[in-house]
This record gives structure tokens, sequence and C-alpha cells, in this order.
């Protein structure tokens, strides 16, 4: 069997992690440049020039022109942390190189810090993915899927009407050879021709080419500029569909990951920060 490109996509290694970040003049190095690539701009004027002296352990920059004082953490995910630069550093590179996803537990015990505080890590990180997905849009050919977080309660609604059950969209974008280039995965409030169209306008490129089962939601898409081919999948099964492998490959890697990571977590309040993370991990 052939190796498959997406799998075996290249990342950053331990060792070279620890080659570029091993100290925490390197952490507040990679920070400063990653704010200021430039160099100091000053938060309040936009002034360029500044003083910079140490306050306990982490910089201060105080601005030449209106005197504004600011740390090189304000203004950031490390704002007021208590924790060092490498501990949150070291979160974000185990938290984005985890292909198969990473709880907070486990999380906790490669830091070595208590589960809340773990946990309080994932969470902001995983809030910052899913901000950064919201700038992104799909354009060119687009294969999207209706689907739900969560199972049926015992005693409760089966199928999609299903209490425990959150509702999102799936859509993948392909290049001119038919390979995936990014994802989207969004919680919807429910599957109507509304919801959809907003989605859609929120989330595609003029002139789309979106590809989707028979659910007549999805003719939204057509709100949006885009170009809408259903396709009436009946009974068959994920294989007997070429026409959707990615989005249905999609859907099962996050069923896998999200099925040997967690134990349980609030589908319904975090459910837009775990797709995301699922989104850049992948």
């Amino acid at each position: 069997m052939s190796i498959n490109r997406i799998q075996f996509q290249t990342g950053l290694s331990m060792p070279e992690f620890l080659e570029q970040f091993g100290t925490e003049a390197q952490y507040e190095a990679a920070l400063e440049q990653s704010r200021w690539p430039q160099g100091f701009v000053c938060p309040c004027c936009s002034e360029t020039g500044c003083s910079v002296f140490i306050v306990g352990a982490h910089k201060m920059f105080q601005c030449k022109a209106c005197r504004h004082q600011t740390s090189l953490t304000a203004g950031t995910l490390f704002q007021s942390t208590k924790l060092p630069l490498a501990t949150w550093f070291l979160a974000i590179y185990l938290v984005s190189q985890a292909k198969t996803g990473l709880s907070a537990l486990a999380l906790k015990r490669y830091l070595g810090v208590r589960y809340p505080t773990a946990w309080l890590i994932q969470h902001k990180l995983m809030q910052s993915m899913c901000e950064r997905e919201t700038k992104y849009t799909l354009s060119g050919q687009v294969q999207v899927d209706d689907a739900y977080l969560g199972g049926e309660r015992s005693g409760g609604k089966a199928g999609r009407g299903s209490e425990n059950k959150v509702p999102f969209v799936a859509a993948v974008s392909l290049d001119g050879n038919g390979h995936p280039l990014r994802i989207q995965l969004t919680q919807v409030t429910r599957f109507t021709l509304r919801a959809i169209s907003s989605w859609a306008k929120a989330n595609f490129a003029a002139n789309c080419s979106v590809s989707s089962d028979g659910l007549a939601c999805f003719s939204a898409v057509s709100d949006a500029g885009c170009q809408h081919h259903p396709l009436v999948v009946g009974g068959r099964k994920p294989k007997e569909l070429p026409e959707f492998h990615w989005i249905n490959t999609i859907l099962g890697n996050l069923k896998t990951s999200l099925g040997g990571s967690y134990h349980a977590f609030d589908f319904a309040k975090y459910a837009p920060r775990y797709l995301a993370s699922f989104c850049i991990s992948i």
C-alpha cells in the first residue's frame, strides 16, 4: 500500500522543537518576534520608540511617546499567567502535533501541572484555534456533509432527534488533482435552509462548486453564489461513494480522534473548540 501523503506529512520533531525553544530567553525572543516582527509598536499610540527594562523575570516596554507600559505577554494568550513560557510553548507544541487528539489529562502528565491548569491551557489554545479558523474561507471544489457530535441518551430520542446530539457541517476544499487543501467543521443550530445559507456566506468564496448528498438544506449554498451539485446517496455506504471520499475520510478520522482521546465533554458548550482543534492538527 502506498504511503498517504496527508497522514505522513512532515511535522516538527521534539529534538527540533527543543533546539529552537530550549530556554526561556528563546521563548521570549520568539514571542517578541511574533508580536512585533518589524520592531516594537505601542498598543496605545502606535509609535515605535520604546525603553526596555526588566520587571521580575520578564521584559517591560515603555513607549517613549505616550509613556504607556506593556509587558511582553500583555494582550496575548499568556497574559497574567504565572506559568513559565516554556510550559505554554510545550503545550502548544503537544496540542498542535497530536494528530489523534490530546486530552487535558494527558496534557497534565506531559506538563507536570494540576488537571485544572492543564484543562485551562488546553481550552485557551483551542479557543484561539477556533478564532483563527473563522478567518479562512473555502474555494474551488468543495465537498460538504451533515454530521453530529454525541450519542443518544438512555431512554432519550434516537437518531437525529436526540437531545444529546450537536449538529455541525463538515466541508473540505480540493485542489485541481482532487487532493484536500483545507477543512472546516462548523457547529450549526439546525440543518435548515436559513442556517446553511448563513454558514455558506460566512465560509465560502463565490463561485465554489459544492457537492453534497440529497439533504434539501444544502441547496441554500446557492445564496452564497456557489454552484450546488447534489447527489442522492440512498442506502449506499461511504465506501460505495467515491464522490465523497475525502469528506467521509475526515469524518471517520474525527470520530476516531475524539473517541480515542476523550471520555466525555460538553458537546453543546465546547463543540466549536474541539472541532477547530481537529481542523488544525489533522
